[in-house]
């Protein structure tokens, strides 16, 4: 291991290791040697999930005084992350928030980074890497919110079909998982087997629905993973004047509009604009050597909700406001 990678190492270590008390690392300069502190939002696909996330973002780079690099790698690939934490590594940043897209394969490239700064994972977690924290949803719980929702829609069981990116990114992993322990003895069985994946790909996406829908015209209930299900799924749905109703995760437009319109009975959103406040509020601070709290297990889990047609209204409301501070 190159000496500057052993040195770095170090520091992150000494702030982890003094995190519950005062940060005694000294503040480092950021990239260039400028004195400017600068940090890297990667976020694990192009989807307007993001969108918040950026405008909390936005605002912690305003409130503690560093420049963020928000990446989104356009084809959402593990592949095209790894490129970009190279780069950012080789830029000099001084701090790294990443969704990753693979929690197994991509360790190596994360504890690459993290040989040279305090790394955060946000949204999805690598915890067998040296992250020092992860920043959001205990998608376990989350999961099991959904399959509540899904016993509210099958009440004496039936069939599911599922949906999501890609199935070995741990936040859709857990997910699943946590649906699964929900549903345990509701008689509830999911169609094929597994959840239907696309790799991020919209019209894939969009196939994978119709595709269901037509193999198995007794599904009871279509459940969305990631934040772009819902809008695929409702617009399939509308397509085809399905019946079948939706559960699914986040708050993109489509997807509050399809809870209106009562095609989708609820979703579990997440706090995407506290996933990018947070990353950076983190990183900031131990970049800069200041005190900064991060529980034993590095876990900062952040609250879900449900929203259903009762509270839409007011959710998106307060959603606006929060885009409104990133602007």
């Amino acid at each position: 291991m190159r000496l500057k990678s052993v040195w770095f190492a170090g520091r992150a270590a000494a702030c982890v290791a003094l995190l519950i008390g005062p940060v005694g690392c000294q503040k480092r300069e950021g990239a260039g040697g400028s004195g400017e502190v600068e940090l890297a939002f990667i976020t694990n696909s192009p989807s307007d999930f993001w969108t918040i996330a950026r405008a909390g973002v936005a605002v912690a780079e305003k409130e503690f005084g560093v420049k963020v690099h928000f990446q989104v790698p356009g084809k959402g690939s593990a592949a095209e992350q790894k490129q970009i934490i190279e780069a950012m590594i080789a830029k000099g940043v001084k701090g790294m928030a990443i969704s990753p897209l693979d929690s197994e394969s991509q360790v190596t490239i994360i504890d690459e980074a993290a040989a040279h700064m305090p790394v955060v994972t946000q949204d999805s977690d690598a915890p067998k890497s040296k992250r020092v924290a992860y920043v959001g949803t205990n998608n376990v719980e989350a999961g099991r919110k959904v399959g509540k929702l899904i016993k509210d829609v099958l009440p004496k069981g039936g069939k599911i079909a599922v949906f999501v990116g890609k199935m070995d990114v741990a936040n859709a992993r857990e997910r699943y998982a946590g649906i699964m322990e929900e549903l345990k003895g509701a008689k509830i069985e999911v169609v094929t087997g597994a959840p239907y994946t696309d790799e991020n790909s919209y019209p894939k996406a969009q196939e994978n629905v119709r595709v269901a829908l037509d193999k198995f015209p007794d599904v009871g209930c279509l459940v969305g993973l990631w934040s772009y299900n819902g809008p695929m799924m409702v617009k399939v749905v509308k397509e085809k004047g399905s019946k079948v109703p939706i559960v699914c995760f986040d708050e993109e437009g489509p997807t509050l509009q399809g809870i209106r319109e009562g095609l989708i009975l609820a979703t579990v959103v997440q706090q995407p604009y506290q996933f990018g406040y947070d990353s950076i509020r983190v990183l900031a601070k131990l970049a800069k050597g200041e005190p900064i709290e991060i529980p034993k297990d590095g876990l900062m889990y952040v609250p879900t909700k449900v929203i259903r047609k009762a509270n839409v209204d007011e959710f998106e409301k307060k959603l606006n406001a929060l885009k409104a501070r990133g602007r």
